[in-house]
């Protein structure tokens, strides 16, 4: 089986949407994948991180265990809404190299209604693979595009991640393999990425 290169877009996607993945509480999860949107509590003032990767939500909500993160959504947005955020987007961290200089990076950072943040993406077990996962973090008019105009549909997909948690528990990898979202290399992520490959 091929390495994939260490920073790559792999997700779920159509001709026209790609999914994401967030995790809520009982206030905003359950309300959202029975709406189809975010309730009220949900503040589009507030930077939100949506992850294409499946078990980097699973090893960031601990299976959809950990308190607040109960009610685990797969977020079915436009592919162009998602373009849009990584044309506007800035690394979240500094890089030499690839910014000018620190202070470029930082003020560069401060006007982005996005961010990218690459970590390491995770097996079966949520250990660490040598390769990227990555994560968007969405503010200011990103948040309230994505919110109010990017999302075509929300699902609950908590079921999914206790039986694939349940299956890894027991042993059955190939099992809990074989109910993993199909996530491939997302189609024009390396010209979407350009400088955010750091």
């Amino acid at each position: 089986m091929s390495v994939p290169p260490q920073h790559q877009i792999r997700a779920t996607y159509t001709d026209t949407t790609i999914t994401v993945y967030q995790a809520y509480g009982p206030a905003i999860g359950p309300p959202a994948a029975r709406d189809g949107r975010f309730p009220a509590a949900w503040k589009r003032d507030r930077m939100t991180w949506i992850k294409p990767s499946f078990l980097w939500m699973m090893y960031r909500c601990g299976w959809g265990l950990k308190e607040g993160q109960e009610t685990v959504l797969a977020v079915e947005i436009t592919r162009e809404g998602f373009a849009w955020a990584l044309r506007n987007a800035c690394l979240s961290h500094y890089v030499r190299g690839l910014h000018p200089d620190r202070a470029s990076w930082q003020r560069e950072l401060r006007r982005a209604p996005a961010r990218v943040q690459w970590d390491p993406e995770r097996d079966l077990h949520l250990a660490g693979l040598p390769h990227r996962a990555l994560q968007l973090g969405l503010s200011g008019e990103a948040a309230r595009l994505y919110a109010d105009e990017w999302i075509v549909g929300i699902r609950d997909v908590t079921p999914l991640a206790h039986e694939v948690h349940a299956l890894v528990r027991g042993g059955d990898l190939d099992g809990a393999r074989r109910l993993l979202p199909e996530e491939r290399e997302y189609p024009g992520g390396a010209g979407l990425l350009g400088r955010l490959a750091g």
